[in-house]
């Protein structure tokens, strides 16, 4: 009898460009659902060449309609953060993508596996770097659902963010476990990031958004940006939304 041929030997991406190259052309082999999530989460296998890896999928056809959130979809506000992510060089969202899959068109991302040592409850309250760009990079994103269980810190130090879906409300609803620099001024880095984002979100960036979220959400991200520069501090909690997301984790 011949020998059947082996299976090719698979890599993981080297880089986030060659993640987005598996994101885009890999083929998704789905093998379960996240029970606990609201919408429609499905993780898998996806491989491209000598490439491979896991990802998690949502489906549009998964999402469940929100009434604050009444326009676009989910997967087009997780495509946005990353987007806005990518522009400010901070790599806070895993490499993401908006692709046709096995059950129409959704968001794909690349399936990230943090440092499993990590204590997340005392980690997010730790005066790290990492998180405080991300305390930044929520409140550019107005992100109403920053979880502990949607931070991923890495052995490397690296700390990404995860489910996007409820970003970029047209009204404060800033809900985060990261308030430990309200009020502090924003590190001088920081603001040179938010200058440059402040010119991309009127050019390219900004185009780039307009496909998955609407003009008024465009503007008023663009407005957000310019509020933090102008008051050049981590923004505090306003008392008219719940600060905290709950379950916190």
């Amino acid at each position: 009898m011949s020998e059947q041929p082996a299976e090719p030997v698979l890599r993981p991406p080297a880089d986030d460009a060659e993640a987005l190259h598996l994101l885009r052309t890999g083929e998704i082999d789905l093998e379960g659902r996240m029970l606990d999530a609201s919408n429609v989460t499905l993780v898998g296998a996806i491989r491209s060449g000598d490439l491979g890896g896991e990802c998690v999928y949502k489906p549009v056809a998964g999402e469940r309609p929100l009434w604050d959130f009444p326009d676009g979809t989910l997967a087009g506000r997780e495509i946005s953060a990353f987007l806005v992510s990518e522009a400010t060089g901070w790599r806070v969202v895993p490499p993401t993508v908006l692709r046709e899959g096995p059950f129409g068109p959704g968001m794909v991302q690349l399936w990230i596996d943090g440092d499993e040592d990590v204590d997340l409850a005392e980690f997010v309250r730790r005066d790290d770097p990492a998180l405080r760009r991300m305390a930044v990079f929520d409140a550019v994103v107005n992100n109403a659902d920053r979880k502990g269980g949607h931070i991923i810190p890495m052995p490397d130090g690296h700390v990404y963010g995860v489910d996007h879906g409820i970003c970029f409300s047209v009204e404060p609803k800033l809900r985060t476990l990261l308030w430990r620099w309200a009020g502090r001024p924003i590190p001088l880095a920081a603001l040179e990031v938010l200058e440059r984002l402040s010119e991309e979100l009127l050019g390219d960036l900004g185009e780039q958004l307009h496909e998955h979220l609407t003009r008024r959400e465009v503007r008023r991200t663009q407005q957000r940006v310019a509020e933090l520069l102008r008051t050049k501090l981590h923004p505090e909690p306003s008392g008219d939304w719940p600060a905290l997301p709950w379950p916190p984790f």
